[in-house]
């Protein structure tokens, strides 16, 4: 925005700073001191934007970056670092977690490769002698220095190296500081231009990419059925060389795999389940053809009129027996 013939020395609690841009164009920072809430206390956060030394910023350009805010703030005093607010959303313990659990992970994918087996293991498993071998580089995609663009309005923290520092940055300027730029990312248009080409890498780079990825993946897979306490296809063999089997629901399997014996009721199963498809078979090829549908129905129709004549003849026997009592 165009600079204002005179600032206020505070808005809200906060000191303008403005930002010559250009010599038209004048863009305003507000800082203050930071300080700590009891919520911030609770978790920790004091550690990270220790009082006395951290400066919070409003109204942070979208595409300010760190080295420029340092810059910028270098005639007050050395600044240690800087944090946005949309960096500091995820916690750094979930980070530590993962990056732990992926340690974890390459530990026991290593002491599953060496050969040795875990101590809680019950049932005994042939040794195997097998060198670790290491995973394969993931070839990056090629990625140049590119600005964060943020929303319009962010906030950000700096922190000193000492108070003094945090004093002469909420000094009110006399005149408004040029804004320094980072000639390390492209500026303007020319990030754009930048972020254009780094969507499409050309296709050598895709292909050895994709090539090290699978090569990584196919090696974390193979480190994963070392690391099971049962190889599919494998049978587990006692120190006298018999083959350890073991009843699993309906199938007897050997441990690690191999050939199965099928129990007994899953026999009776299969056998019934046999026979019933048997039967249903049986009785669609009865009435299949269009002669096998008209004989059986001329079969109904003389079992009828047969077992009429049956009838009849009992009727006519019971006449004369006398013991017909119609009424």
């Amino acid at each position: 925005m165009a600079q204002s013939a005179t600032l206020p020395a505070n808005v809200a609690g906060l000191t303008p700073l403005p930002v010559a841009y250009s010599e038209t164009e004048t863009h305003i920072l507000y800082a203050r001191a930071h300080s700590g809430s009891k919520k911030a206390n609770a978790k920790g956060k004091d550690a990270e934007f220790p009082e006395g030394r951290t400066l919070f910023l409003v109204n942070v350009p979208p595409d300010a970056t760190e080295r420029e805010i340092i810059q910028f703030f270098k005639s007050s005093g050395t600044v240690e670092r800087v944090v946005f607010d949309s960096d500091s959303m995820q916690p750094d313990d979930e980070l530590g977690d993962a990056s732990e659990s992926e340690s974890g992970d390459e530990n026991a994918h290593g002491d599953a490769a060496d050969g040795e087996e875990p101590e809680d293991e019950e049932r005994p498993r042939k040794k195997r002698k097998t060198q670790r071998s290491a995973a394969p580089q993931i070839i990056p995609l090629p990625s140049p220095p590119l600005r964060t663009l943020r929303r319009t309005g962010r906030t950000a923290h700096v922190i000193f190296l000492d108070s003094s520092s945090l004093a002469r940055a909420l000094a009110p300027p006399s005149k408004p500081r040029p804004w320094p730029v980072d000639a390390s990312a492209p500026h303007g248009l020319a990030h754009y231009a930048a972020l254009h080409a780094a969507l499409r890498p050309p296709l050598d780079a895709v292909r050895a990419h994709a090539d090290s990825w699978m090569a990584h993946f196919e090696w974390v897979q193979a480190q994963a059925r070392q690391a099971s306490k049962y190889r599919r296809g494998e049978a587990v063999v006692d120190a006298d060389g018999f083959t350890l089997v073991t009843r699993g629901g309906a199938y007897g399997k050997t441990l690690g795999g191999g050939v199965a014996v099928a129990s007994k009721r899953f026999q009776e199963e299969q056998s019934g389940r046999r026979a019933r498809k048997n039967k249903k078979e049986k009785k669609e090829k009865d009435a299949f053809y269009a002669f096998q549908i008209h004989e059986k129905k001329r079969k109904e129709i003389i079992d009828l009129k047969q077992k009429w004549e049956e009838d009849k003849a009992k009727v006519e026997k019971l006449k004369q027996s006398r013991k017909f009592k119609p009424y």
